[in-house]
């Protein structure tokens, strides 16, 4: 008996190791006179830099995260990859020092049009340079950071996807002009997608990452990488702290799990799991704005998730996590939605 708990716990332990994943933090401002929403202090990324520090978190570039995902390598337990989006100027001042002092890369995902038209508070391509050339990779955030599942008024489906590849592809010329390199990573605007735009995404070769959360791993898809939003209420250390050690949920297989949501305001997503270190009697899912919601278990390995109530038009989520059995970690998973209102408009931003 003995011997086959030990072999059941060294079983538990390996699962628990081929599922360990990187957790990717996404950032917008680092300032303490930007929109709270969207920014942590100088003070708060100071602290949370050290804590990586102290803690012997293995801080890579994302195309490693990227590359393990594509090969099904194993990643190490407390691995992160650093990313922030837009390229403001505030991230230069009062983030760069800190990363660089500390010796982590990051990428920063940029659109190019705030940087050719000289907007306020952003960077230009010389700081740009700079930063690629102590550590940074730029990336790709689209010409002007648009909506890109949004159509134009007129627009079918083929002109609306030949747009988009356009879109993208001037903006990788530019990033490869200015400073001699192309990653063809895609930080999608406002985290936004839907599966026709990610289809187009893996036919023209490049990786699609979001903004729902959740460890990225083998059972991560690479044209909707999840990452961790840090800002406002989620720049809180103890909550950090859960997400630096969550692990990536080994979901097999979606179904309902079109992020555009077309005449379903209540989307119901089936997610099938495999491995045994998750505990599914403990698997409780989250709906944004509604709160949380127990799953419904179709058979040992599939459940099902959908909100009491119509999800609202613009940007909301299921959360779903789950301890694990062998470690102190939660696997975690994210699926974004966004839909327009009934008339077709949208909310502004």
């Amino acid at each position: 008996m003995k011997r086959m708990t030990t072999l059941v716990s060294l079983l538990a332990l390996l699962w628990v190791q081929s599922a360990a994943a990187a957790v990717i933090l996404q950032y917008h401002h680092v300032s303490e006179d930007t929109p709270a929403s969207t920014s942590v202090t100088p003070a708060q990324f100071q602290a949370q830099m050290a804590y990586l520090a102290q803690n012997e978190f293995s801080v890579v570039p994302l195309s490693e995260v990227i590359d393990a995902i594509r090969k099904g390598e194993h990643l190490p337990p407390k691995t992160v990859a650093i990313t922030f989006d837009d390229g403001y100027q505030n991230v230069a001042d009062n983030a760069h020092p800190v990363l660089k002092a500390h010796g982590f890369p990051y990428t920063l995902f940029v659109a190019i049009e705030p940087i050719e038209r000289n907007f306020a508070r952003m960077m230009n391509w010389d700081t740009l340079r700079q930063l690629s050339s102590e550590g940074a990779v730029i990336a790709n955030h689209s010409w002007g950071h648009e909506h890109l599942i949004r159509r134009l008024d007129g627009e079918d489906e083929a002109a609306w996807l030949e747009r988009i590849q356009a879109n993208l592809e001037r903006t990788e010329a530019a990033i490869e002009k200015e400073l001699g390199y192309s990653v063809r990573q895609l930080a999608y605007p406002y985290g936004e997608f839907n599966q026709a735009l990610r289809q187009r995404l893996e036919q023209m070769g490049y990786v699609g990452i979001g903004q729902h959360s959740g460890a990225a791993g083998p059972y991560s898809s690479l044209t909707a990488v999840p990452r961790f939003p840090v800002a406002g209420p989620y720049a809180d250390m103890d909550a950090l702290k859960v997400k630096l050690h969550s692990l990536n949920m080994p979901a097999v297989k979606l179904e309902g799990d079109e992020s555009e949501l077309k005449e379903r305001p209540r989307p119901i997503l089936t997610v099938t799991l495999e491995g045994e270190d998750l505990r599914r009697d403990a698997l409780m899912c989250y709906i944004q704005g509604q709160g949380g919601k127990a799953p419904t278990w179709l058979d040992e390995h599939s459940f099902t998730i959908q909100a009491d109530l119509p999800l609202p038009a613009g940007r909301s989520r299921y959360n779903c996590t789950a301890p694990s059995r062998s470690s102190g970690g939660y696997y975690w998973f994210s699926q974004p939605w966004v839909q327009a209102r009934a008339d077709g408009s949208w909310p502004k931003e």
